[in-house]
């Protein structure tokens, strides 16, 4: 290990299970084990190399920690460079390993987290204590960012920190972050996903209203009724096909690897080619609204006046309004729609400098290796940064081996990441954030 980041790429590994092993499990609605011994564990790592952080709590734990590497050139814009410490909720029983004991087993590192996105973060503390002790500028200001509360909406992190502490992102204009730069492998050639685009959130509160009553007699009025069947409606409800651009970009990169002619007749052959990653690639075709949950009423025998339902929603870029209204006439006469958390959607370009940059860092590290765009189904904190004007990039480079269920690391069972992967990550990140 000669090159310029081998400090990174030696200590990669263990950052990531150090990391994995602070639990900070987030079940939102600010119920959490918090994210703060995890800022004031990545505070000391950059403190032993001579870089002070910052860490702003919006409510006692809930804590996002940013410090900032100055940049040769002082005309060029900042860099955000972001990743978040929360994880979601795992359980123990249904896990072969602990999910916080950060353990090594057949050369992959394992732990809630360990995709999602502690690797991530470790590979930008590598990095980033990597410049600081060789004394490494990169070209631009580099703003480094760990964000709470990602997990439940970023109430508690990106977005609170966009809303009460704008200044710490003066200067900035691009960011990356999750869930972009990792590989898949069509046919034997590998593909590096650069997420340039990410479908909006809204998580909507349907609220039936009607007569309350006994629950003997006969109720023309029943909110569970309206209620039930609004949910039927827009759970059964199949939204047109309107792909995004960057999903059109990766399926045509897909067709020409592959021979198979780009149609709307080949699409899911085409989707076939990504294996598991069909999985975020699929629900970018068009918006989608799922049900998820349903409150209603406080005994067997009483008709309530209100019943409730919670719609997940994520809509293509330039498509809320449209969703909403569609959404108000699928659920009918009596029932109102409340927004609880609406994020937009992000669609950026796949070219110019930063873009470029990716591609060669990958490329210097994966010569044979192709990179295409793709839209991611779910979203990051890009949102919260793109009400900044900052345009978002996931770019979280990682090499992995073709056997791996990636997608199925988020969230899932038996989280895990190659240790190889980590350390190509620390090398390309590395590469990339000297020259973005």
């Amino acid at each position: 290990m000669s090159h310029q980041f081998a400090s990174a790429e030696a200590e990669v590994t263990r950052l990531c299970q150090e990391l994995i092993r602070i639990d900070t499990q987030n079940w939102g609605n600010n119920k959490c084990n918090p994210e703060r011994p995890a800022a004031d564990q990545i505070a000391a790592w950059f403190a032993e190399v001579g870089l002070e952080s910052q860490i702003y709590e919006s409510a006692p734990g809930r804590a996002t920690l940013v410090t900032r590497v100055p940049g040769t050139d002082p005309e060029a814009p900042a860099l955000v460079v972001h990743g978040h410490t929360d994880v979601v909720p795992a359980d123990a029983s249904e896990w072969s390993v602990d999910p916080f004991a950060g353990e090594i087993r057949d050369g992959l590192v394992w732990g809630r987290g360990a995709v999602d996105m502690k690797d991530m973060d470790a590979m930008i503390i590598a990095v980033v204590r990597t410049m600081m002790r060789e004394n490494l500028r990169p070209r631009r200001d580099l703003i480094i960012v760990f964000f709470a509360d990602e997990e439940a909406g970023g109430l508690y992190g990106s977005q609170w920190m966009a809303k009460n502490h704008p200044e710490v992102f003066d200067g900035a204009t691009e960011a990356i972050s999750e869930v972009g730069g990792y590989s898949v492998d069509i046919r034997g050639q590998r593909v590096y996903l650069v997420q340039t685009a990410e479908k909006g959130i809204a998580w909507l509160k349907l609220i039936a209203r009607g007569t309350a009553g006994h629950g003997s007699q006969i109720n023309r009025d029943n909110p569970v009724t309206k209620l039930a069947e609004a949910v039927a409606r827009i759970g059964a409800y199949e939204w047109p096909e309107q792909m995004p651009q960057a999903t059109r970009d990766l399926l045509v990169g897909v067709s020409e690897l592959t021979g198979i002619p780009f149609s709307a007749e080949t699409y899911g052959e085409l989707l076939d080619e990504l294996g598991s990653v069909a999985k975020f690639v699929g629900a970018t075709f068009a918006n989608t609204s799922n049900p998820s949950m349903l409150e209603a009423g406080y005994k067997h025998n009483v008709i309530p006046s209100t019943a409730s339902a919670y719609i997940d929603c994520r809509h293509l870029p330039g498509q809320y309004e449209d969703l909403k209204l569609k959404l108000k006439e699928l659920a009918g006469e009596g029932v109102d729609i409340e927004e609880e958390i609406v994020a937009a959607a992000l669609e950026s370009p796949f070219g110019g400098r930063l873009v470029d940059t990716m591609v060669a860092s990958l490329q210097e590290e994966d010569p044979d290796a192709t990179v295409l765009p793709y839209t991611l189904s779910g979203g990051t904190d890009n949102k919260a940064l793109s009400l900044l004007g900052i345009t978002g990039y996931g770019f979280a480079p990682l090499r992995l081996t073709p056997d791996l269920d990636f997608p199925a690391m988020f969230h899932g069972v038996d989280e895990r990441v190659p240790v190889s992967a980590l350390e190509f990550g620390a090398r390309v990140l590395g590469r990339f954030l000297m020259d973005a």
